[in-house]
């Protein structure tokens, strides 16, 4: 019952493609995160240990990274809709297939199946919203496919640890069939046709690309685990990284056939777009990698609780995108865009009051602040970015821009682990060296704490804890910083103005 897209104004069933679209970019989005909480429960059901567990996220991670960006020639020549159901298809058998893994060798290959069909739905949710709608309701088709996107990182880690705790960590693989199965029953039964088209497949290109992404994540992946530069894995996996990302720029500058069009960087909007979903990708998925195990670690709190706790902010995102959708048709995207950064900021700025002795209130406070902040950013970049690019290159854009929030991300959250590992022996050895027979003031406070073992032990409990909670206090300071140096860039966003054009060929003038 497939139909043909005219540009986004006569698409029927619209709202039943939207749904469908969604459950499946949920299905994938989610999958990211809800697996993390259940390692530690398949240590032993897969005879691995605590080092060789993280592969079922790194192999994940690697395979979708590498595979994103040529979603844009894969979907040209198969075929957009088909390319989407095949994704999904897989997807699902591959996610069946983890659950049912008997040990880690299994469960990694299966992960690596996972992330090659999993690539292509997000940026392919993106095209197909965009293609469907008409322009002026980009914003709010980009409202919905960025809740989407965000719902993910928000719930995962709480359903994780739900569906673990209640059931078994093999139902963190199996709750994806059902969605699954009725995402791809709408897919078939009314997602669009889309004219294919026939490119040469850069190999070169993808190869080098393939390197950079490749080598990038397993860097950043593993090196927490062994200590970073001080190994020569790491030096070897940024070595390739550097290699692979530059080789690839001087051949996507020095060639037109190449599987990525060069063209889509030439847009001024997407460039910046792409700078700016960098800065998001690192905030978002930072903070949120943050505030699960400093809730824990800090103040005892179950995941349940930190769930409840953490829940207001994706409905402040919610509130946010909803709103902005409508205002993005209205409000220049760069004051969207600079209020969210500020409003992020702000955000961040609270947090790196928190305290050990708090209660739960701030921690819900600053999540709905940074959640509207957050929306407010999300939409209209992921509207502005794509309003001047010519239909054609929209998959090559969603994939690069997928990619570029994926690696944000990535780079976020090991930047944070350092920095919190670091910050947290600089600041044990400075608040420990009070506790000490010499000082007077813990003398004249508790008289026999240098000689008392019970004692001491309970002062270096509080030691650790506040020099944790100055750690996490620290890096949200440098989120913030981060933010704030992206104020600017919103600037150079431009207003799309409509302009009369040939069907099917849609085009814009700048203010």
């Amino acid at each position: 019952m497939s139909t043909s897209i005219d540009p986004g104004h006569d698409v029927p069933h619209r709202g039943l493609i939207t749904v469908s679209i969604m459950l499946a970019t949920i299905m994938q989005v989610l999958d990211t995160a809800i697996a993390n909480v259940a390692l530690p429960s398949m240590v032993g059901d897969l005879e691995a240990s605590q080092d060789t567990i993280t592969w079922v996220l790194t192999s994940y991670i690697v395979a979708a990274a590498i595979m994103t960006p040529v979603t844009g020639w894969i979907a040209d020549r198969v075929g957009r809709r088909q390319l989407f159901l095949l994704s999904i298809v897989g997807f699902t058998i591959a996610s069946m297939a983890c659950g049912m893994a008997p040990n880690l060798e299994v469960m990694v290959g299966f992960r690596i199946l996972q992330g090659v069909f999993g690539a292509a739905i997000v940026p392919l949710s993106q095209t197909f919203l965009l293609d469907i709608n008409p322009k002026e309701r980009h914003g709010q088709a980009m409202a919905i496919w960025g809740a989407g996107i965000m719902v993910g990182p928000i719930i995962g880690p709480t359903l994780g640890g739900w569906l673990t705790d209640t059931l078994n960590w093999r139902w963190v693989f199996f709750i994806n069939l059902p969605v699954g199965i009725i995402a791809f029953m709408g897919c078939a039964g009314y997602l669009p046709e889309v004219p294919r088209r026939l490119r040469r497949f850069d190999f070169f290109g993808f190869a080098m690309l393939s390197l950079g992404v490749g080598a990038l994540q397993l860097m950043l992946d593993r090196g927490g685990e062994v200590d970073w530069f001080e190994a020569w894995e790491v030096w070897i996996e940024l070595a390739l990284a550097i290699t692979g990302f530059w080789v690839f720029i001087v051949h996507l500058a020095s060639n037109d056939d190449t599987f990525v069009d060069p063209k889509i960087f030439a847009d001024r909007n997407f460039a910046t777009g792409l700078v700016l979903i960098f800065v998001v990708g690192i905030v978002l998925l930072a903070s949120l990698a943050l505030l699960p195990p400093m809730l824990s670690r800090v103040f005892g709190y179950s995941t349940i609780t930190t769930g409840l706790v953490m829940a207001p902010r994706g409905m402040g995102t919610m509130v946010s995108m909803l709103l902005v959708g409508r205002l993005v048709r209205t409000v220049d995207a760069r004051y969207l865009v600079i209020t969210g950064l500020l409003l992020t900021a702000y955000s961040l700025h609270m947090m790196t009051s928190f305290s050990p002795q708090m209660d739960s209130w701030p921690v819900i406070s600053t999540g709905i602040v940074q959640g509207l902040g957050l929306g407010l950013v999300f939409v209209p970049l992921s509207t502005v970015a794509f309003a001047t690019l010519p239909v054609q290159y929209r998959t090559d854009a969603a994939s690069m821009f997928s990619l570029v929030r994926n690696i944000g991300s990535s780079i976020g959250i090991s930047v944070v682990t350092l920095f919190l590992s670091r910050n947290l022996q600089i600041n044990h050895v400075e608040l420990g060296a009070f506790i000490n027979p010499y000082n007077p003031t813990l003398k004249s406070v508790i008289p026999n704490a240098a000689s008392s073992p019970e004692m001491l032990q309970v002062l270096d409990g509080l030691v650790n804890q506040q020099a944790l909670m100055i750690s996490y206090n620290n890096d949200f300071k440098l989120m913030m910083v981060v933010t704030l140096c992206a104020v600017p860039l919103a600037l150079m966003l431009r207003k799309p103005k409509m302009a009369a054009a040939p069907a099917g060929a849609p085009a814009a003038h700048m203010d």
